[in-house]
């Protein structure tokens, strides 16, 4: 992979799917931001720290996971320097990436098989920003 650096988090939809990911990514550093079991958790209480670990370090980018992916990602896209993508599938993750410059992964919990998110995770993390026609519309996404 081309990341060395993964903040991970989840409310208690993903909690299952963030571990399994956590032990499929063995030999990346993972900063895990939570929760630390299925029990009920918000979704802003981890995509918060997440984005905040992504936005403050350049090194890292991030994996958030809930039941849908849409309260995680939302809460995520708050950050000004985040642009958080919701995938279920590697082409929406590798494009995501390629043309999109995502910094953080969001994976819907309950409508993502483990092997689909696996295929997210790795072609995510092993894409680069294509730049190019792209980059002047990245540059817009944030509110200035």
């Amino acid at each position: 992979m081309i990341v060395n650096n993964i903040a991970i988090g989840s409310d208690h939809a993903g909690f299952e799917l963030k571990e399994f990911l956590k032990d499929y990514l063995l030999n990346i550093n993972i900063k895990d931001f939570g929760p630390d079991s299925d029990a009920r958790a918000d979704y802003a209480d981890y995509a918060h720290p997440v984005a905040n670990c992504v936005e403050n370090n350049p090194d890292y980018l991030g994996i958030l996971i809930c039941g849908s992916g849409n309260g995680i990602n939302m809460t995520a896209n708050k950050h000004q320097a985040i642009r958080s993508a919701l995938c279920w599938n590697a082409e929406i993750a590798e494009l995501a990436r390629l043309h999109n410059n995502a910094n953080i992964l969001v994976l819907p919990a309950r409508f993502i098989t483990k092997e689909e998110a696996i295929k997210c995770v790795d072609i995510f993390f092993n894409t680069l920003f294509e730049g190019g026609r792209h980059t002047d519309r990245v540059n817009k996404i944030a509110c200035k």
